[in-house]
């Protein structure tokens, strides 16, 4: 089954791995999902971010919190990355106060460029950064796919 547009950005960051795993979701959705153990062993599915995701997608939106991660990046990105893993499910938060919450007030644009370079979006939940305004902005996935996953989410969104 083709992956749908909600979740092609995701499965563009994950193509790149040598295993992939076709996991359906609500709505005709599909994830491909793909995880090495170690340099030193064979990449395997991950059962459990699997299940988490299965679990976000069927309505526990707080389920990819339990997944255990650790991302390459500058430390500069993997401090908003660690941010945006705090924003809880359902709710939303500017870029501004991104940048505030980690003691980086004046690196707006930098927290945007980092929540743009995020590998596992959804895990990472950069579609909850919106703008100061409140209005929907840039989604490497498109606003479409981000209006959707805070719509799953139960936030709403003026269009």
């Amino acid at each position: 089954r083709p992956v749908h547009p909600v979740l092609h950005h995701a499965v563009l960051n994950l193509a790149a791995l040598p295993l992939r795993t076709i996991l359906a979701a609500p709505l005709g959705l599909a994830v491909l999902i793909a995880a090495a153990l170690s340099s030193s062993r064979m990449p395997i599915a991950d059962e459990p971010l699997a299940a988490a995701l299965e679990a976000y997608f069927a309505g526990d939106i707080a389920a990819p919190q339990a997944i255990d991660c650790r991302l390459a990046g500058t430390p500069f990105q993997r401090s908003v990355w660690s941010a945006l893993r705090r924003i809880p499910g359902g709710t939303t938060t500017s870029y501004a106060a991104l940048a505030r919450g980690i003691g980086r007030p004046t690196a707006v644009r930098a927290v945007g460029h980092a929540n743009g370079a995020n590998p596992i979006s959804v895990v990472v939940p950069c579609h909850r950064v919106i703008g100061s305004n409140g209005a929907l902005t840039g989604y490497g996935g498109g606003l479409a796919r981000k209006r959707w996953l805070l719509a799953h989410e139960g936030v709403a969104i003026e269009a």
